[in-house]
């Protein structure tokens, strides 16, 4: 049976920061809401504050961590006794690279009021996936000069879609039926005394892609060893910590520019490349925009704290 994607799929930039937070932008934090489903990926401290001030609520379902410097981490011990508070029971899965174990018995030693949740450490490598209804996660390698993973959501394909013209010439009447067929059932009918079996393929064009995010955390810029996983992707979110004017200090630190990300955005066919993880020393972000735009043809943003973007179809 085909899965329908027709879910919201919405992302609220709760923190766009670099390694220091600004009066306007906190630590990195991005909360993905997809159907009932709420992820967040990155929780840097004050993540539970920006929460409030979108009024997302506390129901996370899985958090995912980049890497392990503090700025990506430091709001999962708060965020977790607040979900304690509340009296969550359902247990909750940080995924994360190396050492996400260490982490998880850390939180869990430091929560001198023992959480009333499990919480769960699950390791992930290059190229692991995480199944969710309708869509998975999937773990790729970075470089930033320690183990560092980036993530793509991505949605299952779509059914074709539906030629009603065809049903109707096959013998199908409208109503429930088209449903059935639309949700990839076959569906039995009468015609001229006969019993025939319509199938999906029968009246459906061919898969629709679904909707696809890609996270990169920090990291150098580049897509080798990810790029067919990543390609296409509605919304790429790239570390873009500098302007142009400081590629020596982003090949330094292991960072990315903005003209750099624009690059990997080009090189993947994004739609749309929102540059985030914005360095204290800037005031503005207009250089970081055109820098990228010099590289990339599509939708180029610098989203502030607090942005909530609605992904739609492309088609």
């Amino acid at each position: 049976m085909l899965f329908i994607a027709g879910e919201t799929l919405q992302i609220y930039f709760l923190g766009t920061a670099g390694a220091l937070p600004t009066p306007q932008r906190n630590p990195p934090c991005f909360l993905i809401r997809r159907g009932s489903d709420t992820l967040l990926f990155d929780c840097g401290e004050g993540a539970q504050q920006q929460m409030m001030r979108v009024r997302t609520g506390f129901t996370i379902d899985a958090v995912f961590i980049t890497h392990w410097h503090a700025d990506h981490f430091l709001g999962i011990f708060g965020l977790m006794q607040t979900l304690s508070f509340m009296g969550r029971d359902e247990p909750l899965t940080i995924y994360g690279p190396e050492w996400v174990d260490e982490f998880v018995a850390a939180v869990s030693h430091l929560s001198r009021n023992h959480l009333r949740f499990p919480l769960v450490a699950r390791k992930l490598r290059h190229g692991d996936q995480v199944r969710f209804e309708g869509y998975h996660v999937r773990a790729f390698r970075t470089v930033h000069g320690i183990a560092s993973l980036g993530y793509i959501l991505a949605e299952d394909d779509r059914p074709g879609r539906f030629h009603r013209e065809r049903a109707i010439e096959l013998g199908v009447p409208p109503g429930p039926l088209f449903g059935r067929l639309q949700r990839g059932e076959e569906v039995h009918i009468a015609a001229g005394g006969e019993e025939r079996i319509i199938r999906p393929g029968d009246v459906l064009g061919a898969p629709r892609p679904g909707r696809k995010i890609v996270y990169t955390g920090d990291t150098r810029p580049g897509c080798e060893g990810w790029k067919g996983w990543g390609c296409r992707a509605d919304l790429l979110l790239h570390d873009a910590t500098f302007d142009d004017d400081e590629l020596d200090r982003a090949r330094e630190v292991y960072h990315s520019t903005a003209g750099e990300a624009g690059s990997v955005a080009e090189e993947l066919g994004a739609a749309t490349l929102a540059l985030v993880h914005i360095s204290s020393r800037y005031t503005t972000t207009a250089n970081h925009i055109e820098n990228a735009k010099e590289h990339f043809r599509g939708d180029v943003i610098a989203p502030d704290d607090l942005t909530l973007l609605e992904l739609p179809y492309r088609g």
